[in-house]
C-alpha cells in the first residue's frame, strides 16, 4: 500500500533489460547510435523533426535547463502558486538563469487561467528599466493537483503569453499520465498548443532516471547544448540513459505504464467515494489523488502500513496525497480500501 509517490516505484522489468544488454563500447557524451535513435524516436512521437532533444537525470535538472534557456537573467517567469519549479526545486531555476525571477499565479484545482496571467502580466510595465522583463510562462500537466489541462486550456493560457512575447514551458513529469488521461496525441498537447519546450517526464513512470527537454524552436537547441554540458548534465556514458528512453517508447510501453497507473487511481477514488465521511478534494484525472478524511482513519491506514503524504491538517480532518504508479496492484487498492472501511 505504497502511495506516497511514483518517484518511489521500481524500474519496469523492459527498461531494466535494455539496460542490460547495453554492455558495448559506444562514443560518450551523447555521441552514441542509440542516442541518435532515441532523438529520432522523439521527434517523431512528437512530429516535430526539427525538434532538439536533451536527456537529463531528474526533473529539476529539465525543469531549469529549459526554463534557463527561454529566460535571460533579468526575465520574469511566470507559473502556478504551487507549481513544482516554485515550491519544490530549490531555486534551480533562478540558479540556473542566472537570476530569473519567478512571479505565481492563482487558480484552483492546480490550475491557472489566461485571466491570471494577463492581470499578472498588467503589472508589468513595458519598457521599463526598473523592471524585469516577461519572458516566459510555465505549466504543469499533469498538475501539481493531479488535474489535466486539455490541449485547448494550454493553447489559451499561451496565446495570452504570446501577446506579450513569452515563451511557453510544460512541466511534463507526469506528461505520459496526460497523455493516457486525455487521447490526445503528444504534439496536440504541446507545440500545436503553442508550447516552446517541453521536460518529458519517465523516472516517475518506470525509469531509473531519465528525462528529456524538448525544444521545439531549432533557434534555441545551441544554447540548451551548452547550458546542459556547462550545467553537469551531459553524461559521459550518455547511452544509458539513451538506453532507458528507447525501451520506454518503445510498442508504446510509456502509455501503458501511465495508463496503468491512472486505472488504479480510478480504482482507488472511486472506493474512496464510497466512505461515509471522505471526500476527494479534486476531480482524479490521473494517478494522484487527494482526499480528506477524519484523521483517525489516516491513523488506521497509517498503522497498517500504508504509506503516504499527508499534505493539510486542522478540525480533526486530514488531506492525504495518493499516488498510484506503473506498479500499483488491484490488491493494493483493494487492501488499502479494506483497511479504511
Amino acid at each position: 500500500m505504497f502511495f506516497a509517490s511514483d518517484n518511489a516505484s521500481g524500474v519496469a522489468p523492459e527498461v531494466m533489460a535494455e539496460l542490460a544488454a547495453e554492455a558495448s563500447h559506444a562514443l560518450p557524451y551523447g555521441g552514441d547510435a542509440v542516442t541518435a535513435e532515441v532523438t529520432d524516436r522523439i521527434r517523431e512521437v512528437f512530429e516535430a523533426p526539427r525538434a532538439e532533444v536533451a536527456l537529463v537525470t531528474s526533473g529539476t535538472a529539465a525543469n531549469a535547463l529549459a526554463l534557463a534557456t527561454l529566460s535571460p537573467p533579468w526575465g520574469t517567469i511566470f507559473c502556478r502558486e504551487d507549481a513544482h519549479v516554485e515550491a519544490d526545486e530549490c531555486n534551480a531555476t533562478e540558479f540556473f538563469s542566472g537570476g530569473a525571477k519567478l512571479v505565481t499565479l492563482p487558480g484552483s484545482g492546480g490550475k491557472t487561467s489566461p485571466e491570471a496571467l494577463a492581470r499578472a502580466l498588467a503589472r508589468v510595465p513595458e519598457s521599463d528599466p526598473h523592471a524585469s522583463r516577461p519572458a516566459a510562462l510555465s505549466l504543469t500537466n499533469l498538475t501539481e493537483a493531479g488535474t489535466l489541462y486539455r490541449p485547448e486550456e494550454i493553447a489559451a493560457l499561451t496565446e495570452t503569453a504570446r501577446r506579450r512575447g513569452l515563451r511557453c514551458h510544460l512541466d511534463g513529469a507526469r506528461f505520459a499520465n496526460a497523455l493516457a488521461a486525455s487521447g490526445c496525441t503528444a504534439a496536440e498537447m504541446s507545440w500545436r498548443a503553442g508550447i516552446d519546450v517541453l521536460s518529458l517526464g519517465g523516472t516517475k513512470n518506470g525509469l531509473m532516471g531519465v528525462e528529456a527537454v524538448v525544444i521545439f524552436d531549432p533557434s534555441l537547441a545551441e544554447e540548451l547544448r551548452i547550458r546542459r554540458k556547462r550545467g553537469g548534465h551531459l553524461l559521459s556514458k550518455h547511452r544509458y540513459l539513451a538506453a532507458q528512453m528507447r525501451a520506454y517508447l518503445a510498442d508504446g510501453l510509456w502509455l501503458r505504464l501511465a495508463g496503468q497507473a491512472n486505472g488504479m487511481a480510478a480504482r482507488l477514488a472511486a472506493g474512496l467515494e464510497t466512505l461515509p465521511d471522505v471526500r476527494l478534494v479534486h476531480p482524479v484525472e490521473g494517478n494522484m489523488i487527494f482526499v480528506d478524511l477524519p484523521d483517525p482513519l489516516a491513523h488506521r491506514a497509517r498503522t497498517a502500513g500504508a504509506v503516504f503524504y499527508e499534505m493539510e491538517r486542522g478540525n480533526g480532518r486530514v488531506t492525504l496525497r495518493l499516488v498510484c504508479s506503473w506498479s500499483t496492484t488491484g490488491r493494493d487498492v483493494e487492501a488499502f480500501l479494506a483497511t479504511l472501511a
